[in-house]
């Protein structure tokens, strides 16, 4: 991925500074905001300060996007336990200030595009660039706070009315966002570049925004602090999500004089998280690229060494389908989930130790294939350790499950075990995604066909191993109690299943389905535990809940409807009076 150069990085700095006297300063580096937009090149520099947005698998020892957002029923973090992402009203937030840093940094861009000597395509470009971050950036402002002001322009540190001015509706600031995105698709360069904000990705960014508005709007509810549902909202949204879906799933290009699809589902799913190069990956519409010795993360070291890594909780394990395409209830084959005890040789300091292990494999081995690409065939808790590929430290898992789906066992070990070492690309927008988008609002329109779930969702069970879905499911699965038709039920499993621990997908569904209950522990136990060890008889330390390891250490989370909204920093609502809380805050 392009980097910004340290000129332009201190020149973002100093425009997104909340100096009163910016245009009074001496030079930065030789920089101006008068002398530096002078070309193409120099809008490129400061734009690529907007990829730094994308964390992917995170920088050095960050967290990224990936599996470390706990908040969720798909894992239970013992000794990092997330009971909601805010307890108290806090005196300040990232999340609310980085948003509006970053709208900032679009709207000097957008601002600056007409003083640069270029063609009207280039700034129909670059303003689109900046349009799409804008609206990339009060999509996550919105759906984490709700109301928010609008604020389209640079704003000037005098302009009282702007800067203290009340929250506006959050579907009118959506509606806006919405033009955003549009201009970017229409506007931004066509280009085959998979790790530059480009055409493709404006679709794949309003594919997103739009499934997510479309279904809050049709899922909220008047008690719990949201308005009204609006049907013709959610349609209009729903529609756009599908056809944003549909320009990315048809699009094609020239070789050979044969015309192919520009984006393939790609033959192996863990490679689409675990690879080196996704330069080659027919999947990827934008990809973070990292690189050994310049730009490294620490997924894999977190999942593969001897920190504790937060497993897999039961309620996911259960969301699996069998290889008969029935779910847990249903399913005519072997539905026991034991693990069974394996004896097992390794070499330590060049001798051969006789040992044991937990497997799962025959648990593995009549599910869905994307369970065992995203889950070790041995469990791995306090007590018993647990080496994958033979190799590197011990781990234990808070659920006994341990994450495989990141590791590369083609890394050396020093690559994989230490922090800030591993260099394994990120996906960010992949045609995976977009292919659960457009049948899930296909399906929420109600207007969803067999066409439409083979040219999407019945790819990715094909690579699965399951039998295709039908829009007449042909069951009705007891776990169901979501208020739902069975064939939703069954698009979001697959959506579940299929992005299991990325991008933190599955807290923002509960929130847009209105199902955050869900992470009540007192009413959905099974999201805290985790694997079954009763065959294990050995007085092992790990927490049990009856049968199944405990996964979160007797900790335990209580829903508030409160939590469907962030509550405002108090530093803010001081400065400004016209703020007003969320409710239950």
């Amino acid at each position: 991925m392009k980097r910004i150069a340290i000129p332009s990085i201190l020149l973002a700095v100093a425009l997104t500074s909340a100096c009163n006297s910016f245009l009074d300063k001496e030079p930065l580096d030789t920089f101006t905001d008068e002398n530096f937009w002078e070309s193409e090149n120099t809008v490129a520099s400061f734009a690529n300060a907007f990829y730094d947005q994308f964390t992917g698998y995170g920088n050095g020892g960050s967290y990224g996007d990936f599996y470390f957002k706990t908040l969720s029923d798909d894992q239970a973090g013992g000794y990092s336990f997330a009971n909601w992402n805010f307890k108290n009203v806090p005196a300040n937030s990232t999340e609310w200030k980085d948003g509006w840093v970053e709208i900032r940094r679009a709207n000097i861009l957008i601002d600056r595009v007409d003083r640069v000597p270029m063609s009207d395509e280039a700034k129909a470009h670059w303003r689109g660039v900046g349009r799409l971050m804008r609206a990339w950036q009060y999509y996550k402002l919105i759906r984490a706070y709700g109301d928010v002001q609008w604020i389209d322009k640079p704003v000037d540190f005098n302009d009282n009315n702007t800067l203290y001015a009340a929250r506006e509706s959050r579907d009118a600031v959506m509606d806006k966002v919405l033009a955003d995105l549009n201009y970017a698709c229409e506007n931004m360069y066509d280009n085959k570049s998979r790790t530059t904000l480009n055409r493709d990705v404006a679709y794949a960014m309003k594919a997103e925004v739009c499934l997510f508005e479309g279904t809050f709007r049709k899922y909220r509810k008047v008690e719990d602090g949201q308005t009204a549902p609006d049907a013709a909202g959610a349609t209009r949204y729903l529609t756009a999500a599908k056809e944003a879906a549909s320009y990315l799933m048809t699009k094609t290009f020239k070789i050979n004089n044969t015309l192919k699809n520009s984006f393939e589902i790609n033959s192996s799913y863990q490679a689409n998280y675990n690879s080196t190069d996704l330069s080659r990956n027919t999947e990827m519409i934008l990809y973070k690229a990292y690189k050994k010795d310049v730009l490294q993360h620490s997924l894999i070291a977190y999942v593969s060494s001897s920190t504790q890594l937060n497993g897999m909780s039961k309620d996911a394990f259960e969301a699996y389908l069998f290889t008969d395409g029935k779910p847990l209830a249903l399913t005519s084959l072997d539905k026991s989930d034991a693990a069974r005890v394996i004896p097992v040789t390794r070499i330590v300091d060049k001798k051969t130790v006789h040992d044991t292990v937990m497997s799962i494999s025959h648990l593995l081995a009549v599910r869905d294939k994307r369970l065992a690409a995203t889950i070790d065939t041995a469990l791995c808790y306090v007590g018993r350790g647990f080496t994958r590929y033979g190799a590197g430290m011990a781990m234990t898992s808070s659920t006994g499950y341990g994450v495989c789906k990141y590791d590369n066992p083609a890394l050396v070990e020093r690559d994989r075990n230490q922090t800030g070492r591993n260099y394994t690309h990120a996906p960010i927008f992949w045609i995976s995604v977009v292919y659960l988008e457009y049948a899930e609002a296909c399906a929420e329109l109600g207007t969803i066909t067999q066409a439409d779930l083979d040219r999407s969702i019945n790819l990715l069970r094909d690579r699965a191993g399951l039998p295709h879905l039908t829009v007449n499911p042909g069951f009705d699965d007891p776990a169901n109690k979501s208020g739902v038709s069975s064939l939703i039920w069954e698009v979001r499993r697959e959506r579940r299943c299929e992005l299991m621990f990325d991008n933190d997908f599955r807290y923002w569904d509960l929130i847009r389905w209105h199902q955050l209950d869900r992470l009540d522990s007192s009413t959905h136990p099974d999201i805290l535990n985790g694997a079954n060890i009763s065959a294990d008889v050995t007085d092992k330390l790990v927490s049990r809940s009856g049968n199944y390891v405990n996964g979160s250490k007797g900790k335990t989370r209580t829903y508030d409807k409160k939590h469907y909204w962030y509550p405002i920093p108090s530093d803010q609502m001081a400065l400004n009076s016209k703020l007003k809380q969320n409710p239950g805050w």
